[in-house]
């Protein structure tokens, strides 16, 4: 086991919270821009992204914390595109959660061979990110 980089794995962990709080705004506007005749099912997901983003931020700053670190206060900046189609919103979400596991896979180079609980919890995150980007690209396989 190699020792675990403290200072790395607490600047991720608070990039990733920054960033999946994000999520939470982001999801939320988008449940709010969605119309059209599928828009119930498309709302409901969109609140479900936003309610599992602020989950995973919240379990990403219980493990920051429980390792010393001091969880951020910040968001991470969302762009408005305002283009509100619900392809455009779904193109935006899979971009959105490509990103996040990217994030998930910068933490899991840091944490491996140094904590078998970060090592686990992340290869977990990342399956679920993964799981969402295919979800997202079936739901756009009508629009193309």
């Amino acid at each position: 086991m190699k020792d675990l980089n403290l200072e790395k794995t607490i600047e991720l962990l608070n990039t990733i919270m920054e960033f999946e709080l994000a999520g939470v705004v982001r999801y939320t506007h988008y449940s709010l821009m969605v119309t059209g005749p599928n828009r119930i099912p498309i709302v409901d997901f969109f609140k479900t992204q936003a309610s599992e983003s602020l989950l995973h931020a919240q379990q990403a700053g219980e493990i920051l914390t429980g390792i010393g670190g001091h969880p951020s206060q910040r968001i991470a900046p969302i762009e408005e595109s305002y283009q509100h189609s619900v392809s455009d919103l779904l193109k935006e979400s899979l971009n959105h959660e490509q990103e996040a596991l990217d994030m998930y896979k910068r933490l899991l180079e840091t944490v491996e061979n140094a904590s078998v609980y970060l090592e686990e919890y992340t290869r977990g995150m990342i399956g679920t990110e993964e799981l969402h980007t295919i979800e997202l690209r079936k739901m756009l396989r009508d629009f193309s």
